[in-house]
């Protein structure tokens, strides 16, 4: 998937459409970013994606409550966050997706989501071999 940063409800759409699925209600979302490489790293809190407020709202509309992400916060980069407040002016830039106002749970900093299929995991060991 060829992300944008951050993601938008557009691109989930999108991805969704790619690869043939509707989500459903009690689906958990993983954002495969490919951000995890850089996990351990010093500058690791600074190379992630985030998904915006209005795609986290989009996907609890479809009833999902649980959101994961492999990059450091669910939001951009804090760094990423203080351009855009400085250049706005306005309030809600800093972690607008962390406060969608919707009661949903995530979770950041996974790694390894690339064995998992793009859709129907079920939970369970998962064989990274070819």
């Amino acid at each position: 998937m060829g992300l944008f940063c951050p993601v938008t409800a557009d691109e989930v759409k999108k991805e969704l459409d790619r690869i043939g699925y509707t989500l459903k209600s009690l689906d958990i979302v993983l954002v495969r970013t490919g951000r995890d490489e850089f996990y351990g790293q010093p500058d690791y809190m600074f190379k992630g994606c985030g998904v915006t407020a209005e795609a986290t709202r989009w996907m609890y509309d479809q009833g999902v409550r649980v959101m994961g992400i492999d990059s450091w916060g669910w939001d951009c980069p804090l760094n990423r966050q203080a351009e855009e407040a400085v250049g706005r002016q306005e309030k809600g830039v800093f972690w607008a997706a962390h406060q969608a106002d919707v009661p949903y749970s995530q979770i950041e900093r996974l790694v390894n989501l690339d064995p998992l299929p793009p859709f129907g995991f079920k939970g369970g060991k998962i064989d990274p071999s070819p």
